[in-house]
């Protein structure tokens, strides 16, 4: 049967247009939600507004807590298309796809194309991936920059690979360790550095270390990374001991952001996180530290179609050793191993992470590209019958979410946001129904050994079910987002009227108000740079009051709680909107 090349190319095309639209297609509508959402789309707000693009500004108040990366991209994106969600949350969106494909590239070289394809539909169905990569976070970019490295590198020191592959390879790895350290700080190169020592110390592969471009890497690493650096140090002279020591050291090794866990907090994020994979990643993992001796499915994916598998039947059928061409993705008990080394990467990074002392659920989304590559690589071998034990736990899961659905209302701590958690139980129903079908299909076709079939469902149905739950999610954003209270603020704007922000910042109201606020008795995150520039808010209440009664026109947001105080000491305030927590007024 001839294969009509066209006809497949124009599938998979076709099919990729419609993985864009549901991937893409819900980044506008939701409101964005506080605080991250709302803190990085607000910094790229100032950048693009003052044309300031080397020291970053939250409320017009120095912030050097991360790099500048992410900010110049949305930022850019503003000046392009406006300001937008779907234009704060773009760099996670995009970063979250374009990662997919490379995955996708990179298992095929490494494992075959079979491994390819599947390990692009884990990772793009992974549900804590899925969900970062809808939101405006700092996480997604430096995954896929890591994640870029880490899948460079292993093209690099695959045995077949030539001193030019290794070179080109190589160097792209580098490029991405520059990126991922704008993006987020040190840990894009420190826990790579760190996993390439473990694998050298336990393979005691030492050689490895001069398959590593090192003089010429380093230069390239330099050469993107340090230029931003040492602008924002010579504009800035503080910036060097907050952003070094006390972001990367203090963070790590104190408590001092209040984001302490357990040591096993993680655990239970991961095990959330990388469903509906988990029972097959519990034993892709059992199996990866075996000696890697397996060839890929798709021999030689680097030649296509015919070419590819002729240079096959030549290496089965030929007589002399030293003639055969040399198999990609293992055979070689002395070489690299690439699954070891993703089993390093993925249990290093996670261990890294639990033993610090701050803590959220993003922090260990490096990780998923390493699983992604693991579990797809297993997948391409696993039989129907296997996979059918492994998918059948998550159709209980997904049964459990029909039935715990309802109970979302029990989170509501007043009559509003109880509405609200009555409306999102809706799309928590809807999302596990759409899982629990797409489960039962894929365990249909298990059954009758149509593994690659049952695992794009099984994927199709969790990503659609995530996109669900985010869309659904906007059901909260009355207590998530300050978008409804600023759009009553917005007509009582003036001109270089005054806005305080009474002992609280709102992370969502100044995107929305398009302007910032002056901070009233409230440091938090600013605390640093309100050091730097104290004239930018104001320490107490009485030097708000004093203040305000000397405007002849002011606007100033606080609790009810707040409000109700003021009112009775008799501070003239006219009320001009309300939320479900705070109070919006102006001089009378």
């Amino acid at each position: 049967m001839t294969l009509d090349f066209s006809n497949r190319r124009r599938f998979w095309l076709l099919l990729t247009l419609l993985m864009a639209a549901v991937w893409f297609g819900n980044l506008e509508y939701r409101k964005l939600v506080r605080p991250d959402e709302g803190r990085y789309a607000e910094i790229a707000r100032e950048m693009a507004t003052s044309g300031d693009w080397v020291t970053p500004r939250l409320n017009d108040i120095k912030y050097f807590e991360k790099p500048a990366l992410q900010y110049w991209i949305t930022a850019g994106a503003y000046r392009l298309f406006g300001e937008h969600h779907w234009t704060a949350r773009l760099w996670s969106g995009l970063t979250g796809f374009l990662g997919i494909f490379f995955t996708a590239f990179a298992a095929t070289r490494l494992f075959g194309r079979e491994a390819g394809l599947l390990s692009a539909a884990v990772l793009g169905s992974s549900l804590l991936y899925t969900l970062i990569a809808h939101m405006n976070s700092l996480d997604m970019g430096m995954t896929f920059f890591m994640g870029g490295a880490l899948m460079s590198f292993l093209l690099a020191q695959q045995d077949a690979a030539s001193a030019r592959a290794n070179r080109l390879w190589m160097h792209v790895a580098w490029a991405a360790l520059a990126l991922s350290v704008l993006s987020k700080g040190l840990m894009g190169i420190v826990l790579p550095g760190a996993v390439i020592v473990l694998y050298t110390l336990i393979e005691r592969d030492f050689g490895l270390w001069k398959r590593l471009q090192l003089f010429s890497g380093i230069a390239l690493f330099m050469a993107i990374a340090a230029p931003w650096f040492i602008a924002v140090s010579i504009a800035n002279p503080e910036f060097f001991h907050f952003f070094f020591i006390h972001e990367h050291f203090e963070r790590f090794l104190t408590q001092t952001h209040g984001r302490y866990e357990p040591w096993w907090w993680f655990i239970p994020v991961l095990a959330a996180g990388i469903l509906p994979w988990l029972f097959t990643l519990i034993d892709a993992m059992a199996r990866a530290w075996k000696v890697d001796t397996s060839k890929p499915n798709s021999s030689f994916p680097l030649f296509g179609g015919r070419l590819g598998w002729g240079l096959a039947r030549w290496n089965s059928h030929v007589s002399t050793p030293s003639l055969a061409l040399p198999l990609q993705g293992g055979g070689n008990k002395s070489g690299f191993k690439p699954k070891r080394f993703l089993l390093i990467w993925a249990v290093f990074i996670f261990v890294f992470f639990s033993l610090s002392g701050s803590k959220l659920a993003s922090y260990i989304l490096p990780i998923f590209p390493a699983l992604a590559l693991l579990i797809g690589e297993h997948l391409s071998r696993i039989d129907g019958r296997r996979l059918f034990w492994q998918i059948l736990p998550v159709a209980f899961l997904a049964m459990a979410g029909l039935l715990l659905a309802p109970n979302a209302v029990r989170f509501a701590d007043n009559e509003l946001a109880r509405g609200q958690y009555a409306l999102f139980a809706n799309w928590l129903l809807a999302a596990s129904a759409i899982w629990l079908v797409g489960t039962v299909i894929a365990l249909c076709l298990s059954y009758r050994d149509k593994v690659r079939g049952a695992i794009i469902v099984l994927a199709c149905s969790s990503l659609i079910a995530a996109q669900v739950l985010l869309t659904g999610h906007d059901s909260l954003s009355a207590t998530r987002s300050d978008y409804a209270i600023a759009e009553q603020i917005k007509p009582h704007l003036r001109p270089g009227a005054p806005f305080y922000s009474l002992e609280g910042y709102d992370q969502t109201l100044t995107f929305y108000l398009k302007r910032t606020v002056t901070l009233v008795n409230y440091q938090d995150e600013m605390a640093f740079g309100i050091a730097q520039e104290p004239h930018k808010w104001l320490p107490d209440i009485e030097s708000f009051k004093q203040a305000w009664v000397q405007q002849p026109y002011a606007l100033a947001i606080m609790s009810h709680g707040t409000y109700q105080q003021l009112s009775q000491q008799g501070l003239p305030m006219r009320v001009i909107a309300r939320s479900v927590d705070k109070t919006a007024v102006t001089t009378p």
